[in-house]
């Protein structure tokens, strides 16, 4: 478990900081940075998304679960849990963002290989460099996305604590369910969910991310049928 709170310690980190930089620079030069951040996120997104062996597990684990997240209203209830959020915690600057920087940036930091991969090893044989080098990059990524969408990024370290530790805990039941294909595939699917996130990012259109996370866990189910 120490590798995942250094995880979320670093988030926390990383967001005070960005959100320190935010306070201090005008919204033409915020703007700019979104869009720059947006950029970059869609490129991790399609570069993850690409890294899969069966594009088809890919659409129907994306397709599926979209339908599954929107009959469940998944998109409406991380709303609503981060306008909760919002209110307890947010300052005036943040109302408004808070709540999107809360949802962005915990599915980006939890939809991605390292986060299984990561938690099995530190369960599994407690080799922590696979958590301590995504906290690295975590730590980079919640600067900029606080410096976006103010301190709600910082509540996504709640999120990659419960996350990874219930992974790191369960690392000896899950195991067996998580092989390798797997595991390729969820991270895939969690590409194309940060590729929407990225997109959300620059554009006003709004991709309902949410809605389309049952499609990560789907893999397991697809490749244990077939």
């Amino acid at each position: 478990m120490i590798a995942t709170v250094v995880n979320a310690l670093v988030i926390v980190i990383g967001s005070l900081i960005g959100t320190f930089f935010r306070s201090r620079l005008s919204q033409k030069f915020n703007d700019c940075i979104t869009m720059g951040l947006g950029l970059c996120v869609i490129v991790i997104g399609i570069s993850t998304a690409l890294e899969t062996q069966n594009m088809i597990i890919v659409i129907a684990s994306v397709a599926l679960g979209g339908l599954l997240g929107t009959w469940l209203d998944i998109e409406k209830r991380l709303n609503h849990l981060g306008t909760l959020l919002e209110k307890r915690f947010a300052s005036a600057e943040d109302m408004g963002s808070f709540a999107r920087g809360f949802v962005s940036a915990s599915l980006l930091f939890c939809v991605g290989a390292m986060a299984i991969v990561g938690s099995l090893d530190a369960g599994l044989r407690g080799d922590y460099n696979t958590l301590y080098a995504k906290s690295v990059l975590d730590f980079i990524s919640s600067i900029f996305i606080a410096g976006t969408y103010g301190i709600g990024a910082m509540l996504s370290a709640v999120t990659v604590l419960v996350y990874q530790g219930a992974i790191t805990l369960l690392a000896g039941v899950v195991e067996p369910i998580l092989s390798d294909a797997v595991v390729a595939e969820m991270s895939a699917v969690g590409g194309v969910l940060i590729l929407g996130i990225g997109l959300n990012m620059i554009r006003k259109e709004h991709i309902p991310v949410g809605n389309l996370l049952p499609g990560i866990l789907l893999p397991i189910l697809i490749l244990a049928v077939f």
